[in-house]
């Protein structure tokens, strides 16, 4: 089969790579990927957003599937632009996709089927916001209704700040029209779990738990980024908390969609806070999260192409989806500056010609290959991962092969796992 991938980062590349485990994957191609992904499928330069191109291609060179792994392009519609031509692809389609792509829709269908989550109140005019956060109880969150780069969810530990994001988001659109409405919530507390889940409308099927850390610094420091690193599974995660969210959270999520008429197939993502009253949605995502993918995929051991066509053709119930012992873990080694501005072009060293480097997994995120080497393009450059025996093991197998791996500003947390490590 011709697989075509649509994205270009660490996400994107675990998902190739895990593709290409498959005896039925003939070729693959990645839209636009990027410099350690041309090493394993063959880089179409077609933004990922640009739906009538990708579908023109995907038509041209008579795909036979296709994976939509950013959220951007599914919230666009292009799950329905590659069905109206006949290639079956793995992604919800546009309706389903509001599950992400706005946060109103999201936590307006919580409320209706009482599934548990923050408290909240939604606004589209600044001036009733502005309002509301005066009597607040503090801290809250302020989230862009939108689609943010994982970046529109923003804490406010007083009224002075709260005024200040709604100004940023609302008025100054820092994040463009996705801040033109905005979710405000109570403050939740809690160790957070991310749960990915195969869903094909009617059967939910959830991966390994993960962990993912979000700020960039050590000890959970400084500003949210995209995620500096991951773990699988969730130590927090028990086998009683598993069936709790399943009868909760997970079942009630998949038959509410169903329900309006938007039913959800692909990959759907559960960011949970276990919280002193019980499992809460701290958010949505209509696809695979990042870096959470690249520790979960690594620990899958049935076939990914499989698993998808079934959830494509409505047959997940068919599927015995089998998992590796052991556990995961991800760095994640970033540009200089990031999440804020960063330069590009550094050469990287420590990576072999296929920028791969010995005992670990590289996932590249932001690279390009200039012909002679590989070098940064972008603000999360490498997810260094490693798969083992128990989570010791593989956290001293990801730092080792980090360790190994330089660029000019190049920065990781050392904490990923919970203990700091030598760096």
């Amino acid at each position: 089969m011709k697989v075509l991938v649509i994205g270009g980062g660490g996400r994107e590349h675990a998902i190739i790579k895990k593709l290409l485990e498959s005896p039925k994957v003939t070729e693959i191609y990645a839209a636009p990927g990027n410099g350690g992904i041309s090493k394993d499928a063959v880089c179409v330069d077609i933004k990922a957003v640009d739906v009538r191109a990708m579908v023109a291609f995907a038509v041209e060179k008579a795909i036979d599937f296709a994976v939509i792994a950013p959220d951007d392009p599914l919230v666009l519609g292009m799950a329905d632009a590659m069905a109206e031509k006949g290639i079956r692809c793995f992604g919800p389609d546009k309706a389903a996709a509001r599950i992400e792509g706005s946060k109103v829709f999201s936590k307006s269908l919580m409320k209706r089927y009482g599934i548990p989550t923050a408290a909240y109140e939604s606004f589209s005019r600044i001036e009733d916001a502005r309002e509301y956060v005066q009597k607040a109880v503090y801290p809250l969150w302020i989230k862009a209704d939108g689609l943010a780069l994982g970046k529109g969810a923003i804490q406010a530990p007083d009224v002075d700040a709260a005024l200040g994001i709604l100004e940023r988001l609302m008025v100054d659109k820092v994040f463009g029209e996705s801040g033109s409405r905005v979710v405000i919530e109570e403050h939740m507390s809690g160790p957070e779990v991310t749960v990915l889940a195969f869903s094909d409308g009617r059967i939910i099927r959830p991966m390994i738990s993960s962990m993912d850390y979000k700020r960039v610094f050590d000890g959970d420091m400084g500003a949210n980024t995209g995620g500096m690193g991951a773990i699988a599974p969730n130590p927090h995660y028990t086998d009683d908390l598993a069936r709790r969210c399943m009868d909760e959270i997970f079942l009630p999520t998949i038959r509410a969609l169903e329900s309006e008429g938007c039913p959800f197939s692909g990959c759907l993502y559960f960011g949970l806070m276990l919280t002193p009253s019980g499992p809460k949605v701290i958010e949505y995502n209509c696809r695979f999260g990042d870096p959470e993918a690249q520790v979960v995929l690594s620990l899958l051991e049935t076939d990914l192409l499989e698993i998808m066509l079934a959830v494509c053709g409505g047959t997940l119930a068919d599927i015995d989806i089998r998992w590796k012992p052991g556990a995961a873990a991800c760095v994640v080694v970033a540009s200089g500056g990031y999440p804020g501005n960063y330069e590009t072009g550094r050469p990287i060293s420590g990576l072999d010609g296929r920028g791969g480097a010995n005992g670990v997994t590289v996932y590249h995120a932001g690279t390009k290959w200039d012909g002679a080497g590989f070098v940064t393009s972008g603000g999360r450059v490498l997810g260094v991962t490693a798969a083992a025996e128990t989570l010791e093991s593989a956290l001293e197998a990801a730092y080792s092969g980090v360790r190994n791996i330089a660029f000019e500003g190049g920065h990781y947390r050392k904490d990923i796992g919970g203990r700091p490590r030598q760096g």
